[in-house]
């Protein structure tokens, strides 16, 4: 058994795939201090400058005073707490959908949306690009997972129009992960009102960004209906922990009854939930953290149109800078550490083998000092190679 398990080990470094953990020593933000050196990082999806904010730490502070801190229980049992009550009544508010329902991470969300919608008898399509834990959800559900090429829609079609499913689901995500790209939302709703599909949304990435109060991708697009169901999640832009699903009234009941992964999980620390309600109100109050970003996206995207390497298409805080082999991409992600900049190098199989790149995530909290240190240190690390 260690044998094998070392022979593993093994390949995974020759494919130059191996990963490392780095000590955080410092709140996450643009300037961290990482294992005992200060450093620019341009790899959190700490989108609005929310994970450190002050007034979230006293926020949590006073519900740590107030309900202690774990929540000690499921939901159903006697873990729900005031906060995650409110908490949730806030969060329908803020997305403009009748009800909204907690978990404890994006992942159990997706997991528990897909698992309590769809079983042997049902169908499933999903953007080949999407995030592992929508495929590992359609995996355990056991319905029939139809996979459409990224953006498709016309291949999707035609998966949706030949299908006999007792009920249908398109899942994807709504910012994607590794590309930043966003998908055609209004195109694939209008697909499953034709089909009579439900549209599921993981808009991880887009929540607190998009949309001209941070609702996300459904204000960004400007779209309702009853067939979707939205999942969120609050550990990147809203700078906290957990994920939530809104959608119909007896969607979200639904999700009580049978989403294995709320029925069978701790509550989310109630203090958490009190921190959230804090920050919502900022996300929806200081739109100028969302202009700042927008700003820091467009110099970014001017300043590193002349190298070598070029951006992929994204409008969005993650700037994926295409790279192609592994070892290259390592390479100049261990450069740029030399030069005090953190820049994640995405491998596969996170991506499609030869689509090795540097995943850029830029901050509200980021200045232009920061951006100018990165590009310069990119043009360095080009001209020398």
């Amino acid at each position: 058994m260690r044998s094998s398990l070392a022979g593993e080990l093994r390949r995974i470094e020759a494919q130059g795939l191996t990963r490392h953990r780095r000590v955080l020593e410092s709140p996450q933000g643009a300037q961290v201090v990482v294992d005992g050196r200060e450093f620019v990082a341009f790899c959190s999806n700490d989108y609005l400058g929310l994970a450190g904010d002050p007034r979230l730490v006293a926020a949590a502070r006073e519900g740590a005073a107030r309900y202690g801190v774990g929540a000690g229980a499921s939901h159903l049992i006697l873990g729900h707490a005031t906060a995650h009550h409110a908490l949730e009544a806030a969060l329908a508010q803020f997305v403009r959908l009748p009800r909204a329902l907690l978990f404890s991470s994006g992942y159990l969300a997706n997991l528990g949306i897909v698992t309590a919608l769809a079983g042997r008898e049902d169908a499933v399509f999903a953007d080949k690009l999407n995030h592992a834990s929508l495929n590992d959800a359609v995996l355990l559900s056991r319905a029939a997972f139809r996979r459409y090429a990224h953006g498709d829609l016309d291949a999707l079609e035609k998966l949706l129009a030949a299908s006999r499913a007792r009920r249908k689901l398109v899942v994807t995500d709504a910012v994607f992960s590794m590309d930043g790209d966003i998908a055609p939302v209004p195109a694939l709703l209008r697909l499953c009102e034709r089909y009579g599909a439900w549209l599921v949304l993981d808009d991880a990435h887009g929540f607190g960004v998009l949309g001209a109060t941070g609702a996300g991708v459904l204000e960004h697009c400007g779209v309702a209906s009853e067939r979707i169901v939205y999942m969120a999640t609050l550990g990147k832009a809203a700078g906290t922990f957990g994920a939530f699903v809104a959608g119909e009234p007896a969607l979200i009941e639904i999700l009580v009854q049978r989403a294995r992964p709320y029925i069978y999980t701790t509550a989310l620390p109630p203090l958490i939930a009190h921190a959230l309600l804090a920050g919502l109100g900022i996300i929806a109050a200081e739109a100028w953290r969302r202009e700042r970003l927008a700003q820091l996206i467009a110099r970014l995207k001017r300043d590193v149109a002349a190298l070598r390497w070029q951006l992929a298409p994204s409008d969005t805080a993650i700037q994926p800078l295409m790279i192609g082999a592994n070892d290259e991409a390592v390479r100049v992600s261990e450069q740029l550490a030399q030069r005090g900049l953190l820049v994640p190098a995405i491998r596969p199989p996170t991506v499609p083998p030869g689509s090795a790149r540097l995943r850029i995530s830029l901050s509200a909290a980021h200045r232009e000092q920061d951006i100018a240190q990165l590009v310069d240190a990119l043009r360095e690390i080009e001209r020398k190679s």
